[in-house]
């Protein structure tokens, strides 16, 4: 059945699959080795033809070599069965820029720890884990609209005060700073 689900699935991504986009990603350092190109928005439709899934999306999510897989599993990942433990390997796991974005905002802002997640990634030490905890931060603020805690605020404006901050972290903390 999983099997099934996931070739299905996959089916779906070939077809939509953009040849032009995913050379131009794979040209820009994207890591995944099966690269289809897909628009974010086609990822999301094909997701929502599917039943949400534990097994099937963990699966999806260990797939490290195929994009779309990896971008469509915190979407069919069943929110309320994702534990504490478990949305922190998946924070720790991830790949891209563009995988934390998916996950932070399909999943992981849906967890009831998921303040203390953000506050956890944003101490990490691989720039991957940071900006993801930066990023559950936004998903959060923004869902909230609540003013961010002070040592939340504190860490983003040390954050910001490093020499060499990837330019999509600062412009990330500017945003959080400014709402």
């Amino acid at each position: 059945m999983e099997e099934d689900f996931i070739k299905s699935l996959k089916k779906e991504f070939f077809a939509r699959r953009n040849g032009i986009l995913a050379d131009a990603m794979r040209r820009n350092g994207d890591p995944h080795a099966f690269v289809m190109g897909c628009m974010l928005s086609d990822i999301i439709e094909v997701a929502a033809r599917f039943t949400p899934d534990a097994r099937s999306a963990r699966a999806l999510w260990n797939d490290r070599d195929h994009r779309e897989c990896r971008l469509a599993a915190p979407m069919l990942f069943p929110r309320g069965e994702m534990s504490d433990e478990e949305a922190h390997r998946w924070a720790l796991d991830v790949l891209t820029e563009e995988e934390a974005d998916v996950l932070c905002h399909r999943l992981l802002r849906h967890l009831p720890g998921a303040w203390v997640l953000a506050a956890h990634l944003v101490d990490g030490e691989n720039p991957l884990t940071i900006y993801t905890g930066w990023r559950l931060v936004a998903n959060l603020q923004a869902v909230s609209r609540a003013v961010l805690p002070p040592a939340i605020q504190a860490k983003a404006q040390a954050a910001l005060a490093q020499p060499a901050l990837p330019s999509s972290l600062s412009h990330l903390l500017r945003q959080l700073l400014t709402n």
